[in-house]
């Protein structure tokens, strides 16, 4: 065959694989069709490799996708936490969690301890894990959260919204007990957690014990229904109170004193 010819081939090949949806296949099958000859493959192995090729580049936008729908706050994954710096949190619970039977289990997750203790890294890396299953995750605040639904509501959009956050298989909410919530956002809270109990996973982080977060929702009823949806069968893990980042500013200074 020529080489003008084959770059015909080729060019037309491209176009048909662009307009079945087959990018993997039509930037690879040149490449990979130089290989099998020169390998003298067959013809299904040279089939199967450019359909494993449009799996797995398929497979990695799923990823890269789930990611940047999950408004992660910054890349975080729980390769990169330093373990032996958290004494308290225990690294085979988390790879445990991180294999994703919570959330078929719809078991919530607790983390609970000060600022700079590793909450809102665990939850992100958590978060990544889930999303590198190919998992529908969203990381949000407390405060971003009830403040999308407070707006939701002014604009008559607040069932629509609703349903939003519930089509996600994972929903991530830090900083509660952070700022206090007005009635209103208190309510919604309360009903998004209430609306996923026994249906789909929730992760949240908070410096407070349960037995002050009266402090941030003032209806003593209502705090007492949502930590009864929250605790319930729940993964309950204690970072403590000895600040990984303070410890890490003090080291660096010593080291320019140094």
């Amino acid at each position: 065959m020529s080489n003008s010819k084959a770059a015909l081939q080729a060019t037309a090949v491209q176009q048909q694989c662009k307009f079945l949806r087959l990018p993997a296949v039509g930037s690879q099958c040149a490449d990979l069709a130089e290989l099998a000859v020169k390998e003298k493959q067959s013809h299904l192995d040279y089939l199967e490799a450019l359909l494993a090729a449009e799996i797995e580049e398929r497979e990695r936008n799923t990823v890269t996708r789930r990611l940047r729908d999950a408004h992660l706050p910054r890349m975080k994954t729980l390769e990169e936490f330093d373990f032996s710096q958290s004494p308290k949190i225990s690294a085979a619970e988390i790879r445990q969690l991180a294999e994703g039977g919570y959330i078929e289990r719809a078991k919530p997750i607790l983390l609970i301890g000060d600022c700079g203790t590793g909450k809102t890294h665990l939850m992100t890396g958590l978060c990544v894990a889930a999303c590198r299953q190919k998992r529908r995750v969203r990381f949000t605040t407390t405060a971003g959260l009830v403040n999308e639904l407070v707006e939701a509501k002014h604009q008559l959009q607040l069932r629509r919204v609703m349903a939003r956050w519930s089509r996600y298989e994972l929903i991530a909410i830090a900083e509660v007990g952070y700022v206090p919530l007005a009635d209103l956002g208190a309510e919604f809270l309360f009903q998004v957690i209430a609306e996923r109990a026994e249906k789909a996973a929730v992760i949240m982080t908070t410096n407070l014990p349960f037995s002050e977060w009266t402090q941030v929702i003032p209806n003593a009823r209502l705090c007492k229904a949502l930590l009864d949806r929250v605790t319930d069968q729940a993964h309950i893990i204690e970072t403590g109170a000895d600040s990984y980042r303070f410890r890490r500013t003090l080291e660096k200074r010593q080291k320019r004193k140094d």
